[in-house]
């Protein structure tokens, strides 16, 4: 059933306690997995997403253990090589899950299969693949197709070098990074083309240096891992989703109201942050301390042209307040986002248009005029980003109604009731 979102009548003032960042758990779940000793990670997102890598490292005979109510995992690391000899890892439609672990299984020996659903075997992984056999690894599309399933016939990683596309994810490189320390000889990866969402290498380098690894690098063309290294077990506590932020800074700008999160703020490297940039040109008030951010909405939103290629989970997020901008909004170096779990420009795009908008549409660039958006069923594409970003928009426009809100459990399951929890004035909204 479709889910109404009721508009907000009045600006609110809250503060939002956010889930951890999906992004940072999926990283730290498989660098713990593959660590010497127990860590703990706390602070943990519970999603669908994080699930999946949880029970696919399970199958690979690592001992993870889930508490969701004190949000952490307690996860023995197999020092670098998973028990398991075989496995058929099932990871639904977790991008991280899928490229991840293609790489990790690879240390192992003998034969494992990552498949997942009809979206994810739309999903290209044909990079990572040429990446991981040109490191001597045997790993193939089973189809034919560059998309998963994917069979790895296991025997470790020999190391080397290899040269990686970035323009399609840059979740291949970080794949490749997080598996290399226990190549048999260095790993030097190039870069081909640019690499789209850099920040998030910065992520992956950051969590390798916390479980004690050390990588080198020279920009966003070349990458080096030294061999024979070994992750060191810890405690890590995860920072907040950016991502997940940005509906509630966005939701701030639309509304005139003001919102605070905790525990994120000008140490993070999430590249998403970078949405605050765009919406501080827009005119709204920004404030980012060392563990808080603050956003106070504009009263009239001013027309930008924004550059996504950094960020591009959060170019949704903008689209879905372009049309209270005082003119055309501009959301480009969004080419990688057509390869999400929706072809998010094309979604973006036809549901604005359903809204009875003027939308122009490039393969790289949308382009969204001002104008009331008309009652509107939002179709999601089973993609949690349209159903979270459009339901912003229905905190201005009523009627905007979003189809399968369910999806939102891939990243975020307790949106819907942090979005409501904003109708109420001076509020803190409960923790999702």
């Amino acid at each position: 059933m479709a889910m109404q979102i009721e508009p907000i009548a009045r600006p609110f003032d809250a503060v939002v306690e956010l889930p951890g960042s999906k992004s940072y758990s999926n990283r730290a779940l498989l660098v713990a997995a593959l660590a010497r000793g127990r860590s703990e990670i706390a602070q943990a997102l519970f999603s669908d997403d994080t699930r999946y890598m949880q029970r696919a490292l399970e199958a690979l005979g690592v001992r993870v253990r889930a508490d969701e109510t004190s949000q952490s995992f307690v996860v023995d690391g197999v020092d670098g090589r998973f028990p398991a000899a075989h496995a058929a890892l099932e990871i639904g439609n977790a991008g991280t899950a899928a490229r991840f672990l293609t790489a990790a299984v690879a240390l192992g020996r003998g034969t494992f299969v990552v498949d997942g659903s009809a979206a994810m075997r739309k999903r290209p992984i044909e990079p990572l693949l040429d990446g991981l056999r040109a490191l001597g690894v045997d790993a193939e599309s089973r189809d034919g197709t560059g998309c998963p399933p994917v069979v790895v016939r296991a025997d470790g990683i020999a190391g080397g070098r290899a040269r990686v596309r970035g323009d399609v994810s840059s979740q291949y490189l970080s794949a490749l990074l997080m598996a290399a320390p226990y190549a048999a000889r260095d790993v030097e990866l190039e870069i081909e083309g640019e690499l789209v969402s850099a920040p998030y290498v910065t992520m992956t380098l950051s969590t390798m240096a916390e479980f004690g690894v050390r990588a080198e690098r020279d920009g966003d063309r070349w990458f080096c891992v030294p061999s024979g290294q070994h992750y060191a077990a810890r405690p890590y506590a995860v920072e907040p989703d950016a991502s997940g932020a940005s509906y509630f800074f966005a939701a701030a700008a639309v509304t005139g109201g003001r919102v605070v999160v905790p525990r994120l703020g000008s140490r993070s490297a999430q590249g998403d942050l970078g949405l605050l940039d765009v919406l501080a040109r827009m005119g709204c008030d920004v404030k980012i301390e060392s563990d808080a951010i603050t956003v106070q909405g504009a009263a009239r939103l001013r027309a930008v042209d924004a550059d996504f290629t950094r960020m591009g989970d959060v170019a949704t997020t903008l689209m879905a307040i372009a049309p209270f901008a005082d003119g055309p909004v501009t959301v480009r170096g969004i080419a990688q986002t057509h390869y999400e779990e929706s072809d998010r420009p094309l979604a973006a795009a036809t549901e604005l248009r359903r809204m009875g908008l003027t939308v122009d549409s490039t393969w790289d660039s949308v382009t969204i005029h001002p104008g009331t958006p008309q009652p509107c069923e939002v179709q999601t594409y089973d993609d949690h980003r349209i159903a979270m970003s459009f339901a912003v928009t229905g905190l201005r426009a009523p009627g905007i109604r979003i189809a399968n809100p369910e999806c939102v459990s891939k990243t975020f399951p307790e949106f819907f009731d942090v979005l409501r929890s904003l109708r109420v004035p001076s509020t803190r909204a409960r923790r999702a």
